[in-house]
């Protein structure tokens, strides 16, 4: 490229960040980042080109994310939570009509069931079962289904029989609802099964990478933070052992020791053996659905960001996923609201640099009050760094 035309084309910034989890969702960050790029600018001859990306790693806030890429609303129905109890929840659907993002939480999440005492053995993922009836109904060809934060242990069991499964006993009874009813289990009659749900595509986003069962699995691991007591971890697990026999048997598929089946008290289980799914890192299915690689392609300057950076965020998080993908040689700046991420391991993966939104001494709850004019404030700081270094 001549130097004219370098000249001639403007200055192109990247923005693609996570939400600030319970603060401000991905979407206001990004609109906030972008302002303080274009603010950076203001007055100046140099044009800039800013594209953002609200983005998440495929647990809380990757609905979210979806929609403010696509630019489009949610839509609602109604279901149950995973105490059977009526709420709203919400879907996405693609411009083209092609593709829905389901994020499970909205029907079996954790905090929405936080208001009464934990039932971990009888919690169950049937209402995320009326969240795929409807994407279905929607006519897509691709179901892509987000996990996280799940109050249910049941393996998915759950959603297949809202799909039209039936879970018997030894005496042809169906089996109540919940994990804990899982041991009994004798036989899976998938004769009912939508049609729908074997035809269209399933990629499942998961952001952990345990076995379903054993001491690294969904009971042993999860249950605790779900209510379970060492007594419920047990029937929990032998459970979902009973489930993955049964499965495997009906449906000639031993899904039980792929990596991430543990996700989501098993859900993966039932969507990768009945339903043909498609395991896939979270981060990484964000990425490759949103186009992530063509936001950042011809990027001078690419601004990520979330809540709090730590070692984590550098294993298959956000920040992780943009480093990863952003071309080489150029900078990546991180702001977020806490920098705990020891220097060297920023710098040993490729992060250039990290700043936190804090001007100086806040409470949480006033970091949280200002944190779209600090994220502002703060891009606009970075990106004047950079164009004096250039």
């Amino acid at each position: 490229m001549s130097d004219v035309a370098q000249q001639a084309r403007p200055f192109r910034v990247a923005v693609v960040p996570d939400s600030f989890k319970g603060t401000a969702s991905a979407v206001s960050v990004a609109e906030a980042m972008a302002r303080g790029v274009r603010e950076a600018f203001a007055g100046s001859a140099a044009g800039v080109e800013v594209r953002t990306l609200p983005f998440a790693d495929g647990g809380e806030g990757t609905l979210d994310a979806f929609l403010g890429a696509w630019g489009v609303p949610a839509r609602e129905c109604r279901t149950t939570d995973a105490l059977g109890r009526p709420v709203t929840a919400r879907y996405g659907i693609s411009p083209d009509g092609r593709t829905a993002v389901v994020e499970t939480a909205e029907a079996n999440g954790l905090p929405a069931v936080s208001d009464v005492p934990l039932r971990p053995l009888e919690a169950t993922t049937f209402g995320v079962g009326a969240l795929v009836t409807a994407v279905l109904e929607a006519g897509v060809e691709e179901i892509v289904l987000c996990l996280g934060g799940s109050a249910t242990t049941d393996g998915g069991a759950g959603l297949l029989r809202s799909l039209g499964a039936r879970f018997l006993d030894a005496a042809g009874a169906g089996l109540p609802d919940g994990g804990g009813a899982l041991a009994a289990l004798d036989g899976i009659d998938l004769s009912g099964l939508d049609p729908r749900a074997r035809k269209v595509r399933w990629r499942v986003a998961c952001d952990v990478t345990n076995p379903l069962l054993g001491p690294t699995g969904a009971a042993v691991t999860f249950g605790p933070q779900k209510g379970a007591t060492p007594a419920d971890v047990v029937a929990l697990d032998a459970g979902l052992a009973r489930l993955a026999d049964v499965l495997a048997a009906a449906t000639g598929v031993d899904a039980r020791n792929l990596p991430g089946t543990g996700a989501a008290g098993g859900m993966p289980l039932v969507l990768t053996a009945a339903l043909g799914a498609e395991l896939v890192a979270g981060s990484q299915l964000v990425a490759e659905t949103l186009g992530l690689a063509d936001v950042l392609a011809g990027a001078d300057l690419v601004l990520t960001g979330e809540g709090r950076l730590d070692t984590q965020s550098l294993h298959g998080k956000v920040v992780d996923a943009v480093r990863r993908s952003t071309p080489a040689g150029v900078p990546v700046v991180v702001i977020a609201g806490e920098v705990a991420a020891p220097l060297g391991d920023l710098r040993a993966a490729g992060i250039t640099a990290a700043f936190s939104i804090a001007p100086g001494p806040r409470t949480l709850a006033e970091l949280g009050r200002d944190v779209l004019a600090e994220l502002e404030r703060t891009a606009a700081n970075v990106t004047r760094l950079v164009l004096a270094g250039k």
